[in-house]
């Protein structure tokens, strides 16, 4: 990516003089930096993070339908390499905690004069270049392999069956700073990236082993070391940490590497492991993964996600938008709870439900909610509220904003509309 290509930016804000203000008054061509949408509320603006991919998204942290913490956890789920910027009129510690959770560039307190915002932008704009530079930054030639790196590769390059039941293989990486001490256990995965050229042939550089190193520290412990053509990566923590942060991981490497080096990048990664002798054979998920994932673009694929043929391509969306018809009810429903029930990815889910359903799994699931909705207004007697919890909304105000947006119109005023249909008086 050129250095001076602009950082693109979503505000989000539900005080529409504010909003306004921001996205007109600032000078952001000037600073750096290219406006590419606006929204009112915390599901708009995740909506525009999907459809635009934005470096940077400047938030209100007290929003309607979805608060400005649960945007940020929700961003990092569809899009991980987009740095947060909190707006706050609450000067509370409780929120700065939430917002250094979710890895959030810069918190500001309201209210802020265009001056401030001014200055604080240009702030954000030097970390990014730094992120951004340093993801690009080589590593000086000729220095000496890391003994954690080099004790990586030995785990999970050679086949350890000799090491089996013997605890040899736990003793030598704590000797090597892999585990920290005998009580360590922690599960792992191995996980290989690699970088493709023109011609979708695997192309890494060396140097790209400390840029994933650098992503990874963001959310688990581990190493990575570069074999000719990718970068092969040893991850450990315990299964929470690994069923939270892997899918958002193995979604950030190939966003970085698209966004700041231009180029496309393939990830494969194996199943869980919770014995450090099982890492060879990890080693041979992540490289068949690897090799089974689309050629011609980038993205992550998880072995797990291969077998058997019902986890795949067509049928897999048909699974999803079945189970979609189960449990749209249920507020709590996501993209995580759904790939559980399905045994997949939510990084492979995401991605078959964008190619056969046309869109992403966040409108999918609106609009059974709002199809739902239309046939409870037509057919019952129910209350707005009632309606509401039975399509999956606990706030009828939240649910009334997406039934207008997507259907045209107010669950009042169609029910209004199709009694006097039925009637004659709206003949």
């Amino acid at each position: 990516m050129d250095p001076k290509t602009p950082y693109t930016v979503v505000v989000a804000d539900d005080e529409d003089e504010l909003r306004e203000a921001v996205c007109t008054m600032i000078p952001w061509k000037e600073l750096g930096f290219c406006l590419v949408g606006s929204a009112s509320n915390g599901l708009d603006a995740l909506q525009l993070v999907e459809e635009h991919g934005p470096d940077l998204l400047l938030t209100d942290i007290r929003m309607p339908f979805i608060s400005g913490t649960e945007l940020a956890r929700q961003v990092r789920e569809v899009r991980p390499m987009t740095n947060i910027a909190f707006l706050s009129g609450y000067d509370d510690f409780e929120y700065a905690q939430q917002a250094i959770a979710y890895n959030v560039i810069s918190y500001m307190l309201k209210p802020l004069t265009v001056r401030g915002l001014k200055e604080e932008l240009r702030a954000i704009r030097k970390k990014i270049d730094a992120q951004f530079a340093t993801f690009r930054q080589d590593l000086p030639p000729g220095g000496v392999p890391d003994a954690r790196a080099a004790a990586a590769a030995a785990l999970v390059l050679d086949d350890c069956t000799d090491l089996d039941g013997s605890g040899q293989a736990e003793e030598f990486a704590r000797q090597c700073g892999l585990l920290r001490d005998g009580n360590d256990s922690p599960c792992c995965t191995v996980m290989v990236s690699a970088l493709l050229n023109e011609n979708g042939s695997m192309d890494t550089p060396a140097s790209f082993a400390a840029s994933v190193d650098r992503l990874i520290a963001k959310y688990l412990r581990g190493v990575s070391f570069s074999v000719p053509g990718k970068v092969v990566s040893m991850l450990l923590g315990s299964p929470p940490e690994l069923g939270e942060y892997l899918y958002i991981l193995a979604d950030e490497i190939p966003q970085m590497a698209n966004r700041v080096l231009g180029q496309r990048c393939r990830v494969g990664v194996s199943r869980i492991t919770g014995s450090l002798n099982a890492l060879h054979d990890a080693y041979r998920e992540a490289m068949e993964a690897l090799r089974q994932s689309d050629g011609t673009e980038g993205g992550a694929q998880f072995i797990g996600d291969l077998e058997p043929s019902v986890k795949g391509g067509e049928l897999l969306c048909k699974r999803a938008l079945e189970a979609l018809d189960q449990h749209y009810m249920d507020a709590s429903l996501s993209l995580v709870s759904l790939s559980e029930m399905l045994d997949v990815s939510p990084n492979h889910l995401s991605a078959c439900i964008k190619k056969y359903a046309g869109e992403s799994f966040i409108n999918t699931l609106i609009r059974k909610r709002m199809k739902a909705a239309r046939a409870l207004l037509s057919t019952s007697e129910l209350k707005v509220r009632e309606i509401a919890g039975r399509c999956g909304y606990t706030d009828q105000h939240y649910f009334s904003y997406c039934f207008k947006k997507y259907c045209g119109e107010s669950p009042n005023s169609m029910r209004r509309r199709l009694s006097g249909e039925r009637t004659g008086d709206g003949a």
